[in-house]
């Protein structure tokens, strides 16, 4: 009987000291675990992802600047958000109901996004894109459970552009089959986009920096992200929070906002995907004026960017994001020392390895000078 008393008394201590050590040596991770809890499906891993300090950088500039890391959410970019919203929205308007079909026009992360969405909610999805994209994007979606169609790509205006093709898709499905419906989800002016930046993206970043943040700043495709946390951080802020809008080459965004809404030049093409815009769209209508300023930043320092990033933070990012961090650097030189500027690092490399650490791909844009000597050595595909 006493060697029984001990045993339980031996355990009970024992394991006391693991859960001691555990909190000791993990106190963040504990925490962060405990207001996670568990999760019913894969949407709710959308969202509450960490901001991350680019140590290099802040030194530098002698402010904050952090980015929010949104390849960590399930489908590997911000588009997830925007997907649960979208089709959220869709449910909410009795438009969507189980066994029913999501159609979109989308070249990028929001199809990747929708797919996971989609797979986890029991719809079935149908995207066009234009035949522009890789074969790997195509055979992606299709992996992961969505009917592809890819289609010549034409301009907006024109009725074949994939977008209007995906609504059309959607409208005959909705007379075909109303029982289980069919919605256009329409990413870049269906509102259910800024939403969830409202409702999700914003208050995270105020909560995570203690509502210290200066500043905010981030390229747009559809608007929804840039449009959504302005409108939050303004209004919690009392408007002291200041919003800039950052541009690739081949967007009339810069311009718009720079000459107070009377241009929309647009020169050349950039190497980044899913952003710049030929348009101010639904998404960014209301909050346009809301904006502080733009930025305009050239694929050169977008790709240098992209190997700085690898380099000095270990952070694989693609294009667009290292476009963000540029304009996040741009911007705390503007505002001086002492400020916290926040921005989005969209989606990893992953996706585009291909090009971005190709010898002959940088040859090709003649982006090849701007990687500086000391990082050539992270070219490693011919």
């Amino acid at each position: 009987m006493a060697n029984v008393l001990r045993n339980s008394v031996r355990r009970f201590a024992t394991t006391a000291a693991r859960a001691a050590t555990a909190e000791t040596v993990n106190t963040y991770g504990i925490r962060v675990s405990q207001a996670q809890g568990v999760v019913d499906t894969l949407v709710g891993a959308i969202g509450n992802t960490p901001l991350i300090k680019l140590k290099k950088l802040s030194a530098e500039t002698g402010c904050n600047i952090l980015g929010k890391a949104e390849f960590q959410n399930p489908g590997g970019s911000i588009k997830d958000r925007a997907a649960l919203y979208v089709v959220k929205d869709a449910e909410e308007r009795g438009l969507l109901k189980p066994g029913g079909t999501v159609v979109e026009g989308t070249a990028g992360n929001t199809g990747i996004g929708l797919a996971h969405v989609c797979r986890a909610k029991g719809y079935k999805l149908v995207i066009y894109m234009p035949n522009t994209q890789s074969q790997g994007k195509i055979d992606l979606l299709r992996l992961l459970g969505a009917e592809v169609y890819p289609v010549p790509a034409v301009a907006w205006e024109n009725s074949e552009n994939y977008n209007w093709q995906a609504k059309r898709h959607a409208e005959r499905l909705q007379k075909e089959d109303p029982e289980h419906g069919a919605v256009w989800t329409n990413q870049f002016d269906n509102i259910a986009n800024r939403r969830a930046h409202i409702e999700t993206t914003g208050p995270e970043i105020w909560a995570q920096t203690i509502g210290k943040v200066d500043a905010f700043t981030c390229a747009t495709g559809t608007g929804g992200t840039l449009a959504g946390v302005t409108r939050f951080l303004k209004d919690v802020s009392d408007g002291r929070v200041k919003s800039f809008l950052a541009d690739p080459p081949g967007s009339v965004l810069h311009s718009y906002i720079s000459s107070g809404g009377q241009l929309k030049e647009r020169s050349g093409g950039s190497i980044t995907e899913g952003i710049g815009q030929g348009r101010v769209t639904d998404n960014l209508e209301n909050e346009v004026k809301e904006l502080d300023g733009s930025l305009f930043i050239s694929d050169e320092k977008s790709i240098a960017m992209v190997y700085r990033c690898l380099d000095e933070e270990g952070l694989y990012l693609g294009a667009s994001s290292a476009l963000n961090v540029v304009a996040a650097k741009e911007v705390a030189e503007k505002l001086g020392p002492n400020h916290t500027v926040v921005t989005m690092l969209c989606d990893g490399a992953y996706r585009y390895a291909d090009r971005l650490f190709s010898d002959k791909w940088l040859q090709s844009k003649n982006l090849r000078q701007a990687i500086p000597k000391h990082l050539e050595k992270y070219i490693v595909l011919p």
